[in-house]
């Protein structure tokens, strides 16, 4: 029986969800985890280094690793091949701001979570028992 898989905890969500290119026929889809995404999201644009994602996230810093290694070697095809992205699915949680320190600069700054919208669970969330 195959462990169970943890949800992580995601802090933004993607502004677009598909990417491909725009002179020719995508030579095939690629889909990103939105967990995926978030590691990109944290450690390139944030600067964060793979413990703090990690940390952001409520995950081990392997985990971080490798959710970060999958996505950049899915970037990479994406640009080299000329092949679309997408991001959806996964299993991950939208943050509270409360629960965890949201990684958002501006969230630090204000402390509390720059998202107004609701952060009601998303992905194949399980509540805490």
């Amino acid at each position: 029986m195959p462990r169970p898989r943890k949800c992580k905890r995601v802090c933004g969500m993607p502004l677009c969800s598909r990417f491909g290119p725009v002179d020719r026929e995508p030579a095939g889809l690629v889909e990103m985890t939105v967990e995926e995404y978030e590691t990109i999201r944290l450690m390139d644009l944030e600067g964060l280094s793979q413990e703090a994602c990690a940390e952001s996230m409520g995950v081990a810093r392997t985990t971080a690793q490798r959710l970060y290694n999958d996505a950049r070697a899915k970037l990479a095809r994406c640009l080299v091949e000329g092949v679309a992205l997408t991001i959806a699915g996964g299993d991950y949680r939208l943050c509270d701001g409360e629960s965890a320190p949201c990684a958002h600069r501006r969230c630090r700054r204000h402390g509390g979570c720059c998202h107004r919208r609701p952060c009601a669970p998303a992905g194949k969330w399980e509540e805490d028992k």
